[in-house]
């Protein structure tokens, strides 16, 4: 039998996480300079888009369907077009429709490939873009998907039904929202794209300050909200597991804003609002692997580390020159894995995961499984991208020509402007009319006549 509340649940969180990509588009969009905040938002906009229609067509089943073979990827003709999956089936674990867990694992694929762009603000062609985001959702996510969330299932006489991948079940590294197939893997792959187009104009030189804080903060709290249904939706049922997820989310996010907040003021003598939203995502960010290993105290010290450690790594673009426009590498990469090594330290059994870290009595024995489960996903995703960036600059090409990248990317790729001021005018304006508009009033005046 479908249990309705249960499904009732997923399906909400899986609206929640989707609200998360149009809040992702203000936070993007509000960071980067007022000539590029269309094209920012339609980066977003055009990952929700095609990741859908790739998801449905073989995007599931490449990340869910039966295992091909060592765990790594699934077999991409099961479910082909969710061929078969529209009756009503449940899952094994308790009475939801598969197609509710199809919707909500959609929308993770989603937002994981919009993260991306932000590393590449203000300097990527659209077309190119949207190439890229296909072909790595294709060759990176969804096999790594596969890796991380497919758990081998079997039936009351023990027999396996279903074969998973390597990290859920062979590694076993515990990994309960998606830091290591969400944000470390969008992290790596923002510092891949980053090095092959290479530094915007003027960087390091130039103020490339956000030009609308509003945005940011608007879409921060978008994030923040939609959180719940990434971190708490992720037990599949409306549990004690999603509860304490929620409760964890919460208190760690808070923890990491006020960490970050706390390094600003002393590194630079005062706190900032884009430092606020930035550590609320770094904390969002860390606390989504852990969520459901860790107490309340232990999500506390996962988000303060992690907005500590996010606000330093920041700064790392400058030392080291590359140019991560939007800070993917040093809120994701790093959050990312900050919170997904913590769970080896702070782990406790008494949370609803059930492992102890090192802290707590454990030993080393999950620390490995956290440290090999994050640099895995790490390198596949940095190498592969790396690959797919290269290939596409070299062909179709990736970034925009310096000129078109002064003149501004909204105006030269999607003939459009964040804010026309001229209209501020209304009719009663005296600016000069241009050669076209001269003539269409000459001709109004000559029907008029």
């Amino acid at each position: 039998m479908v249990n309705t509340g249960d499904t009732a649940w997923i399906l909400t969180s899986a609206a929640l996480v989707l609200l998360m990509t149009p809040g992702l588009a203000l936070f993007y969009g509000g960071m980067v300079r007022a000539k590029s905040v269309l094209n920012m938002m339609m980066m977003s906009f055009g990952a929700l888009a095609l990741i859908s229609v790739l998801w449905v067509l073989y995007g599931y089943s490449f990340a869910f369907g039966d295992d091909v073979g060592l765990g790594l990827l699934g077999d991409p003709t099961e479910f082909f077009g969710l061929a078969g999956l529209m009756e009503d089936l449940t899952t094994e674990e308790g009475g939801l429709p598969t197609m509710a867990f199809v919707g909500f694992q959609a929308v993770f694929a989603i937002i994981t490939v919009a993260l991306i762009s932000g590393a590449i603000a203000d300097r990527a062609k659209f077309g190119s873009w949207m190439v890229f985001a296909g072909i790595w959702a294709t060759v990176v996510y969804f096999p790594v998907a596969h890796w991380v969330f497919d758990f081998t299932l079997t039936d009351d006489d023990g027999v396996v039904t279903h074969t998973g991948g390597w990290i859920a079940n062979e590694l076993a590294a515990i990994d309960f929202a998606g830091g290591t197939a969400v944000h470390i893997n969008a992290g790596a792959a923002g510092l891949a794209l980053a090095l092959v187009l290479g530094k915007r104009r003027g960087f390091g030189r130039d103020a490339m300050r956000p030009h609308n804080l509003p945005l940011v903060m608007i879409g921060a709290g978008l994030l923040w909200f939609g959180w719940f249904g990434f971190n708490a939706g992720s037990a599949l049922a409306a549990n004690n597991t999603a509860a304490v997820a929620w409760v964890n989310t919460l208190v760690a996010t808070g923890a990491a804003t006020l960490a970050w907040l706390l390094v600003e003021k002393i590194r630079d003598g005062h706190s900032t609002s884009l430092g606020g939203a930035s550590g609320v995502v770094a904390g969002l960010v860390a606390i989504t692997p852990a969520c459901s290993a860790v107490s309340p105290l232990g999500a506390i010290a996962v988000g303060a580390v992690a907005g500590a450690l996010c606000a330093l790594a920041v700064g790392l673009k400058f030392r080291f020159g590359y140019d991560d426009s939007l800070d993917v590498v040093g809120v994701h990469l790093v959050g990312g894995l900050v919170g997904t090594i913590l769970i080896g330290f702070v782990g406790t059994a008494a949370a609803p995961a059930g492992v102890d870290g090192l802290f707590y009595g454990g030993g080393v024995d999950q620390l490995w499984r956290q440290v090999v489960g994050a640099l895995a996903v790490l390198a596949y995703s940095f190498v592969l991208t790396l690959v797919i960036g290269w290939l596409i600059q070299k062909t179709i090409g990736f970034r925009l020509t310096e000129e078109d990248e002064v003149t501004g990317i909204d105006t030269v790729v999607h003939a459009e402007s964040g804010y026309d001021f001229a209209s501020l005018g209304g009719g009663g304006s005296t600016a000069p009319l241009g050669g076209q508009a001269r003539a269409e009033a000459r001709n109004t005046e000559g029907s008029q006549a």
